[in-house]
């Protein structure tokens, strides 16, 4: 599985990539937004784990950008827990939202979630088009 990690906080995605270890996943960090942009569209993920306050670009705005040209899974991890920030943060297209800090077996149990279901949706779609295809 290929993670991306996109943060302003080198001692977050290093923690995150410690927390991913026994995973056997593969995690790419990225230290901005745009960044990180360019990585999930030179290397496409499958899933991104995002903060929210990352500065001149921040998490709403990369989630935006990355929805225009993935259908990739969206984990927002972050400190703010106000209600209007998490229901902004999944209107802008994020698939989930965690707040930090996190159980690393929670954080682990989400973003098989999130793979799992992203697995179910391309069988269905490969099973709707093996059906008109016949």
């Amino acid at each position: 599985m290929n993670i991306l990690v996109i943060d302003d906080d080198p001692a977050m995605t290093d923690l995150l990539k410690l927390l991913l270890q026994p995973t056997n996943s593969s995690v790419e960090a990225a230290h901005t937004g745009m960044d990180g942009i360019a990585l999930a569209k030179r290397n496409p993920p499958d899933v991104v784990l995002l903060d929210l306050m990352m500065p001149e670009m921040d998490g709403w705005q990369v989630c935006k950008e990355i929805r225009t040209f993935s259908p990739v899974p969206i984990l927002i991890l972050s400190a703010l827990d106000n209600p209007g920030m998490v229901a902004a943060a999944l209107d802008a297209g994020a698939d989930d939202y965690l707040i930090k800090p996190i159980p690393s077996g929670v954080l682990i149990a989400h973003i098989n979630k999130l793979i799992r279901r992203k697995h179910s949706e391309q069988i269905s779609i490969n099973h709707l088009l093996a059906s008109t295809s016949s």
